[in-house]
């Protein structure tokens, strides 16, 4: 007889550590729910802080395009013009004996989503424009980024 409430004990304890060491469907939800309410609190700032690291990015970007323009200038006598572009950084313009680039390391990047900038060249001597369209990456609007801001 010992033997028989030996093994029910053992039986018994075994069904009762199973319950317990589950979670409930309603534990589960509410876990589900705080977990959503959180994401919903972080995610959005996360989001922002992703957009303004672009826009920084484009910001120092158009700068450093900027000096390597500079530079070409301080070599050639005259910014690149509309027809050579930003490419006047990487490779030499036909007809100018003065170039001594590349001025920057790599191509001409693109901005930080990925669209090429716009170089517009100077009307005189010193107003080149180099423009970004910006998160809505339509150029033109008010989001766009230039090195005249």
């Amino acid at each position: 007889m010992d033997m028989k409430n030996t093994e029910v004990s053992s039986i018994g304890g075994e069904a009762s550590r199973r319950r317990q060491a589950g979670f409930t469907l309603v534990e589960l939800l509410v876990v589900m729910v705080i977990l959503g309410l959180l994401a919903s609190l972080v995610l959005p700032n996360f989001f922002g802080q992703a957009e303004k690291a672009r826009e920084k990015t484009t910001k120092v970007q158009i700068s450093t395009l900027a000096s390597a323009l500079d530079a070409f200038a301080l070599d050639v006598g005259r910014y690149p013009d509309k027809n050579e572009g930003l490419d006047a950084l990487v490779k030499q313009p036909s007809g100018v004996a003065q170039w001594d680039g590349p001025y920057l390391k790599k191509d001409v990047p693109k901005d930080a989503w990925g669209n090429p900038y716009e170089y517009k060249a100077p009307q005189t001597k010193t107003d080149f424009e180099i423009v970004s369209a910006g998160p809505d990456q339509k150029m033109g609007s008010e989001d766009d980024i230039s090195s005249s801001d």
